[in-house]
């Protein structure tokens, strides 16, 4: 019981200094890199003019930067509400993804990259909110010879339980996430907030190995900078963060982890051994007290866990605009443990669709 107490706080030690040292990287700006925003766009009519707001309002010189919006064959008036948006604006573009030879999300994207002018590229979602630096804080890696990027993409917080759990899972991964990156073990990545050279792109064969699950435009595309040794950075930056709403509906939330868990299982030996061994630690801590009828100290596992829980949540939240509470802290932190089986179970039955 020692063994695992100790296993599982320096798995937490190790993790936390990683994570403490990503925050400590210096986040160098440039303006002078040219770049090309790809955002993939289908019926997204409630939330696209707030994303073209945002993308007008970057610190960051015209010249130097165009954005692509890609229209996934909306249904709805995505197309004309964003051609309406764009107008007069020279360096914005609206294509239609009606050639794409790839499924879902990636065709779109592809579409966008192959007809982009510029020689990188980053990539977010239509839905989302980038903050003021995010271009000249991507820009700063490139420039510092980074082939590929990705940065921290949290939600904003309403008051429905799905956005809240969703919000308490996006940052206990991202801790994880970024702390492994750090410490050289890039595994995920989220398509709200990443980039890569051109050049890089097509030396991994584009999308071309990353066609195991609707997904995987994001984490199996990282995998494949992994593979290809690309000089991989995940950077911080609080005015470089993409923002989006989640999922309000428990079936939209479960279709979207379902994608996500899926590319998951497709991840290099080594990442799905490390996290393997860290989700069932973690499961095993929270379900403990179960065998306290055999010998009471099983109870010192679950407090440990929750204890590290507390103090990893405390000291790292506001790095992302997040505030829970003690209180919420304590019972979303189970609820997060209960979801990760029932969406690990969902994404190997459920039939997933993009969008």
């Amino acid at each position: 019981m020692i063994l695992f107490i100790l296993i599982f706080f320096l798995f937490y030690i190790i993790l936390l200094t990683g994570f403490k040292f990503y925050l400590t990287k210096s986040a160098e700006f440039s303006d002078s890199v040219k770049i090309s925003i790809i955002s993939a766009a289908k019926n997204e009519e409630g939330k696209i003019e707030s994303f073209i707001s945002s993308i007008k309002n970057l610190d960051y010189p015209k010249e130097n930067f165009e954005l692509v919006i890609v229209d996934d064959n909306s249904t709805d008036i995505t197309n004309s509400l964003a051609c309406k948006l764009i107008e007069g604006q020279n360096n914005f573009r609206l294509i239609k993804a009606d050639t794409k030879f790839l499924d879902a999300k990636r065709g779109a994207l592809l579409e966008g990259i192959q007809k982009s002018r510029f020689p990188f590229i980053v990539i977010t979602d239509a839905d989302c909110i980038p903050s003021g630096k995010w271009l000249k804080t991507c820009a700063g890696q490139f420039e510092r010879g980074k082939e590929f990027i990705f940065g921290p993409a949290p939600y904003y917080r309403e008051d429905n339980f799905i956005n809240n759990i969703s919000s308490f899972e996006n940052l206990k991964n991202q801790f994880l996430s970024f702390s492994l990156a750090v410490l050289g073990m890039p595994y995920t990545c989220g398509a709200r907030n990443m980039g890569f050279s051109k050049e890089a792109f097509y030396k991994m064969g584009g999308y071309n190995h990353t066609l195991e699950t609707l997904s995987g435009d994001d984490d199996l595309l990282l995998r494949e900078a992994v593979k290809n040794k690309l000089k991989i950075s995940a950077f911080y930056n609080k005015d470089a963060m993409v923002f989006s709403y989640t999922k309000s509906k428990l079936k939209e939330y479960l279709n979207q982890k379902a994608r996500h868990i899926q590319s998951s299982f497709y991840y290099l030996l080594r990442s799905r051994v490390v996290l393997a061994v860290w989700h069932l630690l973690n499961l095993f801590m929270l379900f403990s007290p179960l065998l306290i009828f055999l010998n009471f100290n099983f109870i010192w596992l679950f407090a440990s866990k929750i204890i590290c829980d507390f103090i990893i949540i405390l000291s790292i939240q506001n790095k992302f605009e997040y505030n829970f509470n003690l209180l919420e802290i304590f019972y979303y932190d189970i609820i997060y443990e209960i979801f990760l089986i029932i969406n690990f179970f969902n994404a190997h039955f459920k039939k997933i669709n993009w969008k």
